[in-house]
């Protein structure tokens, strides 16, 4: 019999209320957007839907600006696995702003990926608060 193909969907992207890792519940969005104002505590990134894999592990990758280390060095991308634990698992992949906003500034991108397949890949843009007004007044 053939191996069933995963279905994947992503939900939702954009920015979220706080998430609370510890909870079985996932942030609820707020805004619709791939342009973020860089403002402590912003919670941003993506949800996907993936069926009929559970038991399968995937990987997940957050490829951020330069932000640099305590020591001043930049960090390595955050990386981590997950196993789909039912046949209809809502992942959530996302990250917070915090001290100091100047090295978060830049393109955030969020992937994951599948049997070596990326099946969710998302890039946000975040901005400084007084270039997130401009560019909102100008319908963007």
């Amino acid at each position: 019999m053939a191996k069933r193909s995963p279905v994947i969907e992503m939900s939702s992207y954009g920015i979220y209320t706080q998430w609370d890792s510890r909870s079985k519940h996932l942030p609820k969005i707020q805004d619709f957007t791939t342009n973020v104002s860089a403002e402590i505590d912003v919670e941003f990134g993506f949800i996907v839907n993936i069926k009929k894999a559970k038991g399968e592990k995937f990987t997940f990758c957050i490829d951020h600006p330069g932000i640099l280390s305590k020591k001043g060095e930049p960090l390595e991308p955050f990386t981590g696995e997950e196993y789909i634990s039912s046949n209809d698992y809502d992942f959530y992949l996302g990250d917070t702003i915090w001290d100091p906003i100047e090295d978060k500034l830049g393109k955030w991108r969020m992937t994951i990926e599948l049997n070596g397949r990326v099946i969710a890949d998302k890039t946000f843009n975040l901005v400084a608060k007084d270039e997130q007004q401009f560019w909102k007044h100008r319908g963007f």
